[in-house]
């Protein structure tokens, strides 16, 4: 089983624990506002949203990691690599994202676990680039992808929602933990 502990976080596979506490996470508006076309998701879909990460792990080796407080062991979100099927364009790449319920904003927890899988997408995996998408606007998002040292590389629109999309990429052999 795949764990990472930081300071603060433990970024580990999925549990059946998880559930309630992701599809919270999940139906909050802000949350997901930038996500997709901006819709929440209900417990069902945050079933098939896990069983599908839980399957990329299988499949490719790497996945989306639950992320835990190490403190109290409570769930605040996800991070983690994935391929990016959404975007054809960028299908053929691996993608780092995160998505941590509002309570955990602010307080650099997406920063340390997204440096954490980094590690994880360089040391673990050999991968040699990684990137990320972000929907343009998405300061908060785009503000953890600078603190990675991540660059922007170009602009492209979502398929099938069209608003405009951010990719940013950093090559992992200049990385610097």
């Amino acid at each position: 089983m795949t764990e990472i502990r930081t300071p603060r976080l433990l970024l580990r596979r999925w549990t059946d624990d998880d559930l309630v506490p992701m599809a919270e996470i999940n139906a909050d508006p802000e949350v997901m506002r930038w996500i997709g076309d901006g819709s929440v998701r209900d417990l069902e879909t945050t079933a098939e949203n896990i069983e599908r990460w839980e399957d990329e792990w299988d499949d490719e080796g790497f996945g989306l990691f639950a992320v835990e407080l190490l403190g109290s062991g409570e769930l605040i979100g996800f991070t983690g690599l994935s391929v990016p099927y959404f975007l054809p364009e960028a299908a053929h790449e691996v993608e780092i994202g995160w998505r941590l319920g509002r309570p955990f904003w602010g307080q650099g927890y997406a920063s340390e676990a997204a440096h954490a899988s980094l590690e994880f997408a360089l040391q673990d995996r050999g991968l040699g680039r990684v990137i990320s998408i972000s929907r343009v606007g998405n300061e908060a998002s785009e503000n953890v992808m600078r603190k990675l040292g991540m660059k922007l590389e170009r602009e492209t629109v979502h398929p099938e929602f069209g608003h405009a999309l951010n990719i940013h990429a950093i090559d992992l052999t200049e990385y610097q933990a």
